[in-house]
């Protein structure tokens, strides 16, 4: 929880600033979602390495070590600023996404000595500790330019100085009070090696279970919210600058837009643990629609619509994601977990990039109504596909009760 507050008021920085301090550096609107695209691929880089590292070594060397790369990817960001350097700029961003994909493959790790019935609470732990850094880090936008400026740094990079301290402090309170690891002692306790299963007659390595189809459909799920949510929220800043809306403003509705991702968690949680994954995805997609119509319907002037809208956006990311990882997790066993959740965390990285490098140019050839109206239609298309899964699951009930593919911890002495 500690390093989730922390990783919260890193992460907080390129998504309020990022796209306005490249549009500066650049002096073109057409490529300010370079920045989220940039940082959302080092984001899935990352996220595959951690979730290798710690298949290996366990939750405390992976995140810890993510953070970290995160923290000197800011401090990148911050001396791009400064000399002027959009090469520079760009490299820092795609090392700053470290930090990205390191704070949300942490909520896995609260699910590693969860029983079965309680994984969409404990994934809600995870997340909900990230809401103070990431609603503090927005507001904090014109103090931390009104302070660097005072040093001759542009004061949009104020934030990623701002960011590069949480980062590094994240790392190393992972890496130094994370103990036991999580994940190492859930593999203790199901009798299984940390190298990996062995079959002890044959002398020869037992093959790692392949992760079950609710991994798929919790991977697109997660992929569709994500380029939904991306797309809308890269180019919002840009908009209401457009239409003279001070960089106060753009941090309250950027912050109002982070605190609906992360802080009705517990909420979200219990409703995926007692109404079921399925109906949770479902409210995602529809969450998502709206957010989109209202965005594309608000005058550009309307700070209160804008702050509905985002603040929507964030609520229908924070379904998608959880009901979206609980199904992962009912699909995996500590043997195939880390490997399965990097590598899907990969795709929802990419899918963001996509999502976040395609928002710039769309809107530059439309409007930001017809993006947001766009990626709320999108979002909605995991509804069919979630009723496909339903109609090719073996088990009629498997979303109100999740598989108990692992005997619960507490059961065991």
């Amino acid at each position: 929880m500690l390093s989730q507050v922390l990783g919260g008021a890193g992460l907080a920085a390129g998504i309020t600033v990022g796209a306005l301090l490249a549009e500066d550096m650049i002096g073109s609107a057409s490529v300010t979602g370079a920045p989220t695209a940039l940082f959302t691929v080092g984001s899935a880089l990352a996220a595959f390495l951690v979730g290798r590292v710690t298949q290996r070594s366990g939750r405390r060397l992976g995140l810890g070590a993510g953070f970290a790369v995160g923290g000197l990817g800011a401090i990148g960001v911050v001396l791009a600023a400064v000399l002027d350097s959009v090469p520079l700029l760009f490299a820092a961003l795609f090392v700053y996404g470290s930090g990205t994909a390191t704070n949300l493959q942490a909520r896995y790790a609260g699910t590693d000595l969860a029983l079965p019935a309680r994984r969409g609470t404990a994934i809600s732990v995870a997340m909900v500790s990230t809401t103070a850094g990431a609603v503090a880090g927005p507001n904090l936008v014109e103090p931390m330019g009104d302070l660097v400026s005072g040093f001759g740094i542009p004061a949009l990079a104020g934030p990623f100085a701002l960011a590069a301290v949480p980062y590094l402090a994240a790392g190393a309170t992972l890496f130094t009070l994370l103990r036991p690891d999580p994940l190492l002692l859930a593999r203790r306790l199901d009798g299984e090696a940390a190298a990996g299963p062995a079959d002890p007659a044959a002398g020869l390595p037992v093959e790692v279970p392949r992760p079950g189809p609710e991994a798929y459909v919790g991977a697109t799920v997660m992929v569709l919210t994500q380029i939904a949510m991306v797309a809308i929220m890269t180019m919002t800043p840009i908009h209401m600058r457009a239409h003279h809306h001070a960089l106060g403003d753009v941090g309250l509705v950027i912050g109002i837009h982070i605190a609906a991702m992360y802080l009705p968690s517990p909420l979200t949680g219990a409703l995926v643990d007692r109404l079921g994954r399925t109906p949770v995805a479902i409210a995602a997609g529809v969450t998502l629609l709206a957010a989109g119509a209202v965005a594309a319907v608000s005058p550009g002037d309307s700070l209160g619509l804008l702050v509905l809208a985002l603040a929507l956006l964030g609520l229908g990311w924070n379904f998608g994601l959880i009901s979206g990882t609980a199904l992962v997790v009912d699909a995996t066993v500590p043997e195939n977990r880390p490997r399965t959740q990097g590598t899907i965390d990969v795709l929802i990285a990419l899918a963001g990039a996509g999502g976040g490098a395609a928002s710039g140019v769309v809107m530059a050839a439309t409007s930001y109504g017809a993006l947001s109206l766009s990626g709320g239609v999108l979002a909605l298309l995991l509804v069919p596909v979630l009723f496909w899964a339903r109609g090719v699951r073996p088990a009629p009930d498997r979303d109100r009760r999740p598989p108990d593919r692992e005997p619960p911890i507490a059961s065991r002495p």
